[in-house]
């Protein structure tokens, strides 16, 4: 039950990551705090760095694209802000 949870769990922030993302469009990008808001409105500073990694994953997949100071990112590790961007 454990796994299922978080794999529903997973699913339910990449959703939410490509959703967003994609209604913003291909030429602008999110925060990930706002993918964050939107699910936890109230304690969204806690759930900041599965959000994080989830946009790593979707990156790794082929489906986002994660930038820090308009670049690309290519490491796994990034310290400050990210923004993510969607590719069509």
């Amino acid at each position: 039950m454990y796994m299922l949870t978080l794999f529903l769990f997973k699913m339910l922030v990449s959703t939410t990551i490509l959703t967003l993302a994609s209604l913003r469009g291909g030429d602008k990008t999110i925060c990930p705090s706002e993918v964050a808001r939107n699910l936890w409105p109230n304690e969204w500073r806690d759930h900041m760095e599965e959000v994080r990694k989830a946009a790593f994953d979707l990156r790794d997949e082929g489906k986002i694209i994660i930038l820090q100071k308009g670049e690309p990112v290519t490491g796994n590790t990034v310290k400050g802000p990210i923004r993510i961007k969607i590719i069509y």
